[in-house]
């Protein structure tokens, strides 16, 4: 099936053959004909599966469908956790749509408010973070009684970042009559109670890709936990990478690793929720551009990160779970490219390894590091000039 099968607006066929899309992924294929169908749609699909044009798409062909206006008022709302989600939805709508005329806008915490007011008056299409929309609606800034429909995207994240209350909020100002999209990665409970709540007669889509993405390479390094930095150091001094994102647990260590990074000679920078709007911006379009090419990121920060040239990942900190492992791993081998994927585990971390390894139905390849000193005490720098080769356990 190509995109041309699903009878849409030759300003959108267009968009997505100068954005570079070629072929509808798997969530898109079955997505895209129950919007434009006008049905309420739940879907479970990770990131990395091409949801945001999933949904983007029919949204905008319906708008053209319905000639409705192209500046105001707002007729779509998405919600997103995290600002870089929202700027990412936002790009797509701007990039997909650029031929149609409709504008829209994008509303989150850390930038100015009223900019924001001012572009969502003249705006069709608003995708919003829960707290900044809040802001914009006790100002009387924003009129959703138009709104016909709203998606919510990555509800899981939503719920898990506290944001259960804000939502309940913003549904309260919406119209009732109206389509609902709702996106998650997983579906736990919260997420099926929200779906009962918003969404009438869904179509439900799972879409059961291989959890992980085709063409990235695996190895799993073990290492002891006080090594872990050096061992870092090492594979970034000796990798042929194009840009590596390196996840942390913490804020507060993204911020650390990435000065020690820097202080090492490496272009890196950090990416956490402590940061500025404007900070925030300039690590990721410094990222994008190559002015850093390494990114120290918390998983929270991450999301919505959408650059086709990480070419490999580092899980510094074990992940929490199988399903945070996917969503990091799907950060490389994205469009058809190749990846990498590194996972440093200490001994203390050997179980949550195993859970993981249960969870995807396989065991990660180990590699030990023929010219790294496993048995250096902590006082001890490694060599850092010495290369080296990995050979498979």
């Amino acid at each position: 099936m190509g995109f041309e099968n699903f009878g849409l607006d030759k300003r959108l066929v267009s968009g997505l053959r100068s954005a570079g899309y070629t072929r509808p992924t798997p969530v898109q294929e079955k997505v895209v004909p129950a919007v434009l169908a006008g049905r309420d749609v739940l879907a479970a699909a990770r990131t990395g599966t091409g949801k945001t044009a999933a949904f983007v798409l029919p949204v905008l062909q319906r708008l053209l469908d319905a000639d409705a206006g192209k500046r105001g008022p707002v007729r779509v709302l998405v919600l997103a956790p995290t600002r870089e989600l929202a700027l990412q939805i936002h790009e797509t709508f701007f990039t997909l749509g650029r031929q149609t005329g409709i504008r829209c806008a994008a509303v989150y915490g850390g930038a100015g408010i009223s900019p924001q007011a001012r572009d969502v008056k003249k705006s069709a299409i608003v995708t919003a973070c829960p707290g900044r929309l809040l802001d914009l609606m006790a100002r009387d800034e924003i009129d959703l009684s138009a709104v016909d429909i709203l998606v919510l995207d990555e509800a899981d994240r939503m719920l898990d970042m506290g944001f259960r209350d804000e939502v309940r909020r913003i549904l309260d100002q919406l119209p009732e009559e109206r389509m609902t999209l709702l996106f998650s990665a997983t579906l736990p409970d919260g997420v099926a109670e929200l779906a009962g709540l918003v969404l009438a007669d869904p179509e439900f889509i799972r879409v059961d890709a291989a959890p992980v993405a085709e063409g990235v390479e695996h190895m799993c390094c073990p290492v002891p936990l006080h090594l872990k930095q050096r061992l870092l150091k090492f594979l970034l001094r000796e990798l042929d990478f194009e840009s590596v994102l390196v996840f942390v647990r913490t804020k507060r260590w993204a911020r650390r690793l990435a000065q020690r990074l820097s202080k090492w000679g490496f272009r890196a920078a950090d990416l956490h929720g402590d940061l500025s709007q404007s900070k925030r911006n300039r690590a990721l379009d410094g990222f994008k551009s190559g002015e850093f090419n390494i990114l120290v990121a918390t998983d929270l920060a991450a999301r919505g990160i959408d650059c086709s040239g990480i070419s490999h990942v580092i899980n510094y900190d074990m992940p929490d779970s199988v399903e945070i492992y996917i969503h990091r791993i799907g950060r490389t081998g994205r469009a058809g490219r190749s990846g990498s994927a590194c996972l440093l585990c200490a001994p203390e971390e050997r179980e949550r390894l195993v859970e993981i390894e249960e969870s995807l139905g396989y065991s990660l390849p180990l590699y030990n590091i023929d010219s790294f000193n496993y048995d250096a005490p902590p006082s001890i720098e490694p060599e850092s000039e010495t290369k080296f080769c990995f050979n498979k356990k």
